[in-house]
């Protein structure tokens, strides 16, 4: 998630600026820049790396007086990390500069029409077609430009725009991503979200999608793209800058939860289209796709945990045979050429060592490799024959979180877009990419209980030392991941069982000290869970089940339950995890644990 910066006004320097946008560092960013306007007219700035690199960069000029400026972490998205691909971009004319948040669909479409034009582009970015078109549209009135480029553009953006011209404003939109302004008695301010602001305004006001602001010296105007001014009221920050780090959230990992359902959109984003799934990722493999007989899934933790749901899918909707590898295990395996047709890895970082390894193994077994990564120019996405992006942005929290679901998501729609491909296109299957497309919306609506349900039943198991997790089915990831995320954050110990070998061993564990965990959705498996359930029970064991919502039968055979919506068979892994993060997120707070710092754990795991 990119970070966003905009000032107007008097006694403003790049310095100002510069240590508004340290306050987005947390965000997550590979590259930074600033875009003044001063003496000198509009001056662009960019650095890769930390915003130290820019500071040294600016030298002597981080003390020099502008009349407004806008700055920019930047996460890429489209386009590796690069002097050329940071943000501010500019116009052919030099004179306008745009920092943006988001995603633009059609941004290659509209290159194409700009470069007829004769519109020069100096990065490989969707955010640089934004200021040649504000170019093309401007003539005298840069408010009115802005408008009229944004009716052009398909996809999600908050973006910030100056101009030489127009030094005493500052011209800002947003759909789909955050954006925040106010203003003093002589300045104006943007950013993505209140921190930068709080140093120097605590009156603010939300922009919300569709409208558009500009912002002046002591004033803010909000308007809808069709002009109609909007009437709002300001909102009064009352957080602490660290705390506004975590958007008035205790920990990073609940702030992360919360931001699931727009971390969905993001990553099904333009990958479904008339109700079928579309990875143009993929367009260069589809022969080879098409003759696949097998895929090999490489991942580590929580994203091996994502590849059994992939598997599950593949082998219920293309009967293609498809194995799910840990990649510490798989790079030491003596393996024939031809092996797998295709290996799918899957890696939060793209710098996962043992994962890195197992691709470069396969491909030199000969094999095509397609990765699924979060992060845009990183080492598995550079050494891979595909890549395709979950676009969920940075994750602070150590534990995964919004990422799991990215994952988890498209790879269900990937599972979609390889079974048409082979030719095992089908009603179920329309019918799961339709009502995946719908998951942030009901992520949306169920957060705010799931929530409250979660930190209530925390309390209750908070004390025990072991947890048993079972499922069955794609259940089995589910409860896999669940104990994952509890010892993860609380330092329980906890497993995760396939709930049919509970009695080829696990059971002999249970007792009125070792509760158990079901996974049980309303799937063709729930009478075998049922009957483990029971079998649990008759051991003592306190059992807490994550079932479907109103399910009778499962309530009366448990302790405790967590409701979730019902939803069609391989969607459960995914409308299941909120609910799991949750629990293992306030039993950790309840025993006084820090869930964004768990003992002896990396985000990035580049070791073998």
């Amino acid at each position: 998630m990119c970070g966003i910066v905009g000032m107007v006004g008097e006694d403003l320097t790049i310095r100002k600026l510069v240590d508004a946008l340290k306050k987005l560092e947390y965000r997550g960013y590979d590259s930074a820049g600033v875009a003044v306007n001063g003496r000198e007219g509009l001056r662009v700035t960019k650095a890769v790396g930390r915003i130290s690199a820019l500071e040294k960069v600016l030298g002597e000029e981080l003390d020099s007086n502008v009349v407004q400026g806008i700055a920019h972490t930047r996460w890429a998205t489209h386009g590796g990390p690069s002097d050329f691909n940071a943000h501010p971009h500019t116009d052919c004319t030099g004179k306008i500069a745009v920092v943006h948040n988001g995603i633009i669909e059609n941004f290659d479409v509209l290159r194409i029409d700009l470069e007829k034009k004769g519109h020069i582009f100096k990065s490989v970015t969707d955010t640089e077609v934004i200021a040649h078109l504000i170019e093309d549209h401007h003539s005298g009135d840069i408010v009115s430009a802005v408008r009229h480029t944004l009716v052009d553009l398909e996809g999600a953006y908050a973006i910030g725009v100056v101009h030489q011209d127009h030094p005493g404003v500052i011209v800002a939109a947003r759909k789909g991503s955050p954006l925040v302004v106010g203003s003093t008695g002589e300045n104006g301010y943007l950013a993505s979200d209140v921190t930068p602001l709080l140093k120097h305004i605590r009156d603010v006001y939300f922009i919300e999608d569709g409208e558009l602001a500009v912002i002046r010296p002591g004033s803010v105007s909000i308007s809808r793209l069709d002009g109609t001014s909007v009437k709002k009221s300001s909102t009064r920050i009352t957080w602490g800058e660290d705390s506004a780090e975590k958007g008035g959230y205790d920990h990073f990992m609940l702030k992360e939860i919360f931001e699931e359902p727009q971390t969905l959109r993001n990553a099904l984003m333009s990958r479904i289209k008339d109700g079928a799934p579309r990875f143009k990722e993929i367009d260069h493999l589809k022969e080879e796709i098409a003759k696949a007989r097998s895929i090999t899934v490489l991942a580590c933790g929580t994203s091996y945990h994502a590849g059994l749901v992939f598997q599950r899918f593949i082998q219920d909707y293309s009967g293609i045979r498809i194995e799910v590898e840990v990649a510490s295990e798989f790079r030491y395996r003596r393996l024939p050429e031809g092996f797998s047709d295709l290996v799918i890895a899957v890696s939060q970082s793209g710098e996962t060592a043992d994962t890195l390894e197992g691709i470069r193994k396969a491909k030199r077994l000969g094999t095509r490799i397609i990765s699924l990564t979060n992060v845009v120019g990183s080492t598995i996405s550079r050494e891979s024959d595909a890549v395709i992006y979950i676009n969920a942005g940075p994750e602070i929290g150590v534990a995964a979180t919004k990422t799991y679901v990215a994952q988890v998501a498209v790879l269900l729609l990937l599972g979609a877009a390889i079974s048409s491909i082979i030719g095992q296109s089908s009603s179920d299957i329309a019918k799961i990419v339709n009502e995946l497309e719908g998951m942030p919306t009901v992520f949306e609506n169920t957060l705010p209980a799931a929530n409250e349900q979660c930190k209530r039943l925390a309390a209750e198991y908070s004390d025990f030392k072991h947890f048993m997790y079972m499922g069955r089915g794609y259940s089995y990831a589910t409860a896999l991941e669940g104990a994952l995320k509890l010892k993860e954050i609380s330092y329980i110990h906890a497993s995760g069982y396939q709930a049919g070998e509970l009695k080829h061993g696990p059971i002999a564990l249970l007792d009125k000290d070792f509760p158990v965990f079901a996974i049980v959705p309303e799937d063709e498996m729930k009478s075998k869970m049922i009957s483990n359930i029971m079998e649990t029970r008759a051991r003592d064991a306190k059992v807490l089940a994550i079932c479907s919502e109103n399910d009778k039968e499962v309530s009366k055979t448990v302790n405790s339950r967590i409701e979730v919506p019902r939803v069609l068979d391989p969607l459960y892994p995914l409308v299941m995890s909120p609910y799991l993060q949750l629990f293992a997120y306030y039993i950790a707070v309840k025993r006084g644990l820090d869930p964004d710092k768990p003992r002896n754990l990396a985000k990035s795991v580049t070791v073998e």
